[in-house]
């Protein structure tokens, strides 16, 4: 029957509008369930990211975590505890699960912080690392040796230039002495402040100290290289060139996590046994 008889209109616009929503019906399950199917490869892959993230800012270089079951390995050998930032004391996993209903191996950090019941809003005057909202909860990470805390690996984050930079930092087991600092996510600018991932600036941190004498965080990053002669310089990192602000980010995020407000409490409580 032709269009003029009356019958089927291909070109009308009822019909496209009904071959566009079964087209778009279409994509959306093929979507879906490419997303249902890919979600255990997604947490595997956010897992062992994780893992490798956290065996950098260690120390371990990336030949000795370079296959997965290496990864595994090392990592396998860190103890998942809980900092718990309202009570100021540190949760083992065990303690955690019966204290606070916490999981260790599936807690997201992260999501908590939009919640009212998990993380707590800070002032404008609190709030040094810019990050609004401070979770009552982290996840870190502990190397022990013959029964004594060898390394802690403890998760930051804090504002740059544009977005929030999210790393871990590594102290040795007095606490105070830096072992390493990484970062998995930032949106600095590429060649200026995205030069916190380059592994040469990272590599000033090992052996840096957070702590001055009287007990408050002294480490600063520098505006330009530090003299390793100079008094003071075990306190000093060099400063990006061009990234004020995300040197400044940095500082300012070292500053919040490792101060009162965040482990500062908890690893002095542990330094003293």
């Amino acid at each position: 029957m032709s269009d003029q008889d009356g019958g089927f209109n291909k070109d009308s616009i009822g019909n496209i509008i009904m071959i566009a929503v079964l087209v778009c019906l279409g994509c959306s399950i093929v979507v879906s369930g490419a997303a249902v199917g890919l979600k255990s490869v997604r947490a595997d892959n956010k897992a062992l990211d994780r893992s490798k993230n956290v065996l950098l800012a260690a120390g371990l270089s990336a030949n000795e975590i370079a296959t997965r079951q290496q990864m595994q390995d090392r990592f396998a050998e860190f103890e998942q505890v809980v900092m718990d930032l309202l009570d100021k004391r540190l949760l083992t996993a065990e303690e955690a699960r019966k204290e606070k209903g916490i999981d260790v191996v599936s807690f997201e950090q992260r999501s908590t912080v939009k919640d009212p019941m998990w993380s707590t809003e800070l002032s404008v005057s609190e709030d040094v690392a810019m990050i609004k909202r401070r979770e009552h909860f982290a996840l870190a990470y502990l190397l022990r040796s013959e029964g004594r805390i060898e390394k802690f690996v403890l998760p930051i984050h804090g504002y740059g230039l544009w977005s929030t930079m999210y790393g871990f930092i590594a102290l040795e087991g007095d606490g105070n002495t830096v072992a390493g600092i990484t970062f998995y996510e930032d949106g600095e600018t590429a060649g200026l402040g995205a030069e916190i991932n380059n592994p040469a600036w990272k590599g000033i941190w090992p052996g840096k100290e957070i702590y001055g004498a009287d007990g408050t965080v002294a480490l600063k990053v520098a505006k330009g290289a530090v003299d390793p002669s100079a008094k003071g310089a075990q306190y000093r990192v060099d400063g990006l060139s061009g990234a004020t602000l995300t040197s400044r980010g940095v500082e300012n995020m070292v500053a919040y996590w490792m101060g009162n407000a965040g482990y500062g409490p908890i690893l002095k409580n542990m330094s003293e046994g």
